[in-house]
């Protein structure tokens, strides 16, 4: 199975992440939002379904998709000493700011 780094490096699996983020979303919402054909958008979701990342569950006539974010640790891990990194430097940056006004 491919890790959630290659997973998400296609750009329309990411857009599809980022809608499923702040709530579920049906094929069809999908589609709609990206502008994508469904065939792209069901070919996408079924990747990362496979991979762990999004649920889907039947409504009716509608497969409604929801993210799930255990899989996406491996990427949060990694990126913990990138992430203290970053602050050192806002960090440095706000105090030379702060140095600037006085």
């Amino acid at each position: 199975m491919e890790s959630a780094f290659a997973i998400i490096a296609e750009p329309n699996r990411r857009a599809i992440l980022r809608l499923l983020v702040s709530s579920q979303q049906s094929v069809g919402q999908i589609e709609r939002r990206l502008r994508m054909p469904q065939p792209t958008v069901s070919k996408h979701l079924r990747v990362l379904r496979e991979a762990g990342l999004v649920e889907v569950r039947t409504d009716a006539q509608r497969r409604v998709y929801r993210l799930r974010t255990e899989p996406l640790r491996e990427i949060d891990e990694w990126l913990a000493p990138y992430r203290a990194a970053w602050a050192g430097r806002l960090g440095a940056l706000e105090a030379h700011l702060d140095d600037m006004d006085a």
